[in-house]
């Protein structure tokens, strides 16, 4: 048995630390790497209206970050009004970098109305079309939405995890919702139809979004239950996937690249997030974790270090594919600490970014 002692360590140290993450970063002297505009940025959102003001900034700079998600109100979008909550959020150390569609509101039904193909449909395209054009005015680079025709969240449930000491998380169970009923502005939809009406909306919005120098990223289905109160759901697989991005080949045309729903799928987050990123085809990252059972239906969404994700070796990936907009690590889970001290879920949503942070900062030491 060969015995280690100081003067051994002292001279095969320089041997152990020669490893890829050492050998592309400075020991020394450097301090670790930063977010720059050719890599991603840790982000959360989206900020209330209610705290774009210093104070309310403050406990997003304060972990560190450097852009955040605006929320989707006031739509259809207004230049003016969007270019003023992104400087009040830039004056004070912030860049927002994704905004979101939103399902309905005071003046429409929306993306519903673009879903189904009801009578409103070309005047809620009309307003997506501004408020897209909007948003390039105000610089925010992203805008995400959704297309569910139903989405399947009978199906979750809480429960306290054993292996974090009782923190609440969030499970996915099909059978709690195969007999999930449609909600009152809900139709039964058949897929091929629902195809259809994404063609026409993407036809029609994504060379606005080009032309104003935004890109669309669309969330796939979360959870992805093919079959959701009667419909099936177009975006619940990475055929899927792949296929709307090639319904219009455009820089323009994204997906929001979840690494959790991608697990959900039971694919491989690494090739699928290489895949879109090599294309050129990601607007958007949710980054988090899940421990599968079931693809499709039954998982559990857990912390960022505690599934059955790589969430390094997709972080990796994501930095080869030299993507650089936003990563989202979501879905923070519920801890003791928060509800005894009243603070929501701040605590946790801490844990993830500086997890997230550190997964990063390693990537880029080896890239």
């Amino acid at each position: 048995m060969s015995i280690i002692n100081r003067r051994t360590l002292l001279g095969t140290s320089g041997a152990a630390l020669a490893t890829p993450v050492f050998a592309a970063w400075p020991l020394a002297g450097q301090g670790m790497p930063k977010e720059a505009a050719d890599t991603p940025h840790i982000c959360l959102g989206p900020i209330a209206d209610a705290e774009i003001n210093p104070a309310g900034i403050r406990r997003y700079t304060q972990l560190g970050l450097t852009h955040l998600i605006l929320n989707g109100g006031g739509f259809p979008w207004d230049a003016e009004t969007l270019k003023a909550k992104v400087k009040i959020l830039k004056d004070n150390g912030i860049t927002a970098g994704d905004i979101g569609l939103p399902w309905s509101g005071p003046t429409g039904n929306y993306m519903r109305d673009i879903i189904y193909a009801r009578p409103g449909r070309d005047k809620a395209i009309a307003d997506v079309k501004a408020s897209i054009r909007a948003a390039g005015a105000a610089g925010i680079p992203i805008v995400e939405y959704n297309f569910y025709v139903h989405r399947a969240n009978e199906g979750y449930y809480d429960h306290p995890d054993p292996a974090r000491g009782g923190a609440m998380v969030e499970s996915f169970d099909y059978d709690r919702m195969k007999d999930a009923k449609l909600l009152d502005d809900e139709i039964v939809q058949k897929e091929d139809d629902t195809w259809a009406h994404l063609d026409y909306f993407l036809k029609a919005v994504v060379p606005v979004a080009l032309e104003a120098g935004v890109r669309l990223a669309l969330h796939p289905n979360d959870p992805p239950a093919p079959i959701s109160a009667g419909s099936g759901q177009i975006m619940s697989t990475l055929a899927g996937w792949k296929r709307m991005v090639g319904l219009v080949d455009s820089p323009a045309n994204c997906i929001i690249f979840d690494c959790g729903v991608t697990r959900e799928l039971g694919e491989n987050p690494v090739e699928v997030a290489t895949w879109f990123g090599s294309r050129d085809r990601i607007g958007h990252v949710h980054y988090r974790n899940v421990q599968l059972r079931k693809p499709h239906v039954d998982y559990t969404e857990v912390t960022p270090d505690n599934g059955d994700n790589n969430m390094l070796a997709v972080m990796k990936a994501l930095v080869a594919a030299k993507y650089k907009y936003m990563i989202f690590p979501e879905h923070a889970r519920g801890l003791d600490v928060d509800r005894d001290f009243k603070t929501n879920t701040a605590v946790a949503w801490a844990y993830h970014v500086g997890y997230a942070r550190a997964m990063l900062q390693t990537a880029l030491m080896e890239r």
